[in-house]
C-alpha cells in the first residue's frame, strides 16, 4: 500500500516496541587544496582515517603522485605518499588527520548541488545527533530529523539506537558494469557496539521492530549480521565492509527502512529494491517524480517496508 503523508506523520507509523537506529557519523570538511613539490596543484579528497596521522585520500593533480612525494597544505602542514591502493592513495600526514581537516578543509557538497560549499555547510549537512567525526558525505534519511521530532517519539515509546558509519566518497559512484556481480564496491569503516546489539535484542523480545534510519544503517547491521555466522543474537562489530545488497540478498536484522529518494544506477537503489522488491520500488519512483518529490541529499523521505510471506526472514 502507497500512501502520501508528511515526515511530521512518522510517529503514526511507528508503534511503542519498534526500536529506530541512527546513524551517528560526523561529516569532515574533507576536500583541502595543496601544492606538489613541482609547484603544480592537487586536490585531496579524504576518504577513510587509517590511523590518527594516516589516510586513504582521492587526489586530483595534472600529474599523479608517486610514492615519497610530499604535498604542502594549509597551515605549514604536509603529507607524504605511502603507496597506492587502487583509484586511492595512502598519505601520512605532519599533524593528526581530523584535526587538521576540521581547522582547513571544506564540506565535500555532493556532486549535484552546484555551488561553493559555505561555512553554514558544517552544521546543515549534518545530523542533529551528529558525533563520531570521519563521513565525508552525510547519512542524508536523519537530515529530516530535528529535536522536536525526537522528542516526539521518545513520548510515543519508540526506542533508539546508534550505529556507526563513515560514509565514503563512493558513495556518490554509480553502478559501470553491465554485469552487477562484477562492481567492485568501495570500504567504509562502521562500529555496531554491544548497546546497539543490546536495544536490537530487547526490540525483538517485545515484538517491534528494528528500523534503520538510510541506507548506512541497513549495511552497518546486515554486515554485523552476516560476521556473526549462525549465532542468533546481534554480537558487536568493528571494521570495514564492502557490502553489496541488491535483489535476492536476505535481510537478517533489519524489518523497515526510512530513505531518502536516491540516484538512478546507484548501489543505494538496488539496496532498496532488494528490501520491497524491484516492481514495488519502481512504482513508487515513477509517483514520486509525478508527484513533483524531492531527490537525493535534501530531498524527500521515502518508509519502506517489505512484503514478506507469514513467518519468513526472506
Amino acid at each position: 500500500m502507497r500512501q502520501d503523508l508528511e515526515f511530521a506523520d512518522l510517529p503514526k507509523l511507528l508503534r511503542p516496541e519498534d526500536l529506530l537506529v541512527f546513524n551517528d557519523t560526523r561529516v569532515v570538511p574533507a576536500r583541502i587544496r595543496g601544492t606538489k613539490e613541482s609547484g603544480g596543484k592537487i586536490e585531496l579528497l579524504l576518504e577513510r582515517v587509517l590511523t590518527p596521522r594516516t589516510a586513504l585520500v582521492h587526489a586530483r593533480s595534472s600529474k599523479t603522485l608517486k610514492p615519497g612525494a610530499a604535498v604542502r597544505l594549509p597551515g605549514g602542514r604536509t603529507a607524504r605518499l605511502l603507496e597506492r591502493e587502487g583509484d586511492l592513495f595512502r598519505l601520512e600526514f605532519s599533524a593528526d588527520v581530523l584535526e587538521f581537516f576540521e581547522a582547513f578543509g571544506e564540506v565535500p557538497l555532493p556532486p549535484y548541488i552546484d555551488r561553493a560549499p559555505e561555512e553554514a555547510d558544517r552544521e546543515r549537512y549534518q545530523t542533529v545527533y551528529a558525533r563520531e567525526p570521519g563521513a565525508v558525505a552525510a547519512p542524508t534519511a536523519g537530515l529530516h530529523f530535528d529535536a522536536a521530532m525526537l522528542a516526539a517519539l521518545q513520548a510515543r515509546g519508540v526506542r533508539q539506537a546508534f550505529v556507526t558509519l563513515h560514509v565514503g566518497a563512493g558513495t556518490f559512484q554509480p553502478v559501470r558494469e553491465d554485469d552487477i556481480e562484477r562492481h567492485e564496491m568501495h570500504a567504509e569503516y562502521l562500529e555496531v557496539s554491544a548497546a546497539a546489539c543490546a536495544a536490537i535484542e530487547a526490540a525483538r523480545a517485545a515484538g517491534g521492530r528494528v528500523v534503520a534510519v538510510g541506507t548506512t544503517v541497513v549495511r552497518s547491521l546486515e554486515t554485523a549480521a552476516l560476521a556473526q555466522g549462525p549465532a542468533r543474537s546481534m554480537q558487536p562489530y568493528r571494521g570495514a565492509t564492502r557490502i553489496f545488497i541488491k535483489p535476492g540478498y536476505r535481510f537478517r536484522v533489519v524489518d523497515a527502512m526510512l530513505t531518502n529518494f536516491h540516484l538512478p544506477e546507484s548501489t543505494l537503489v538496488m539496496l532498496c529494491a532488494a528490501f520491497v522488491g524491484t516492481e514495488r520500488l519502481l512504482a513508487a519512483y515513477t509517483h514520486a517524480v509525478q508527484a513533483r518529490y524531492r531527490f537525493f541529499s535534501y530531498g524527500d523521505a521515502m518508509f519502506l517496508t517489505p512484503v514478506r510471506p507469514c513467518g519468513s526472514n526472506s
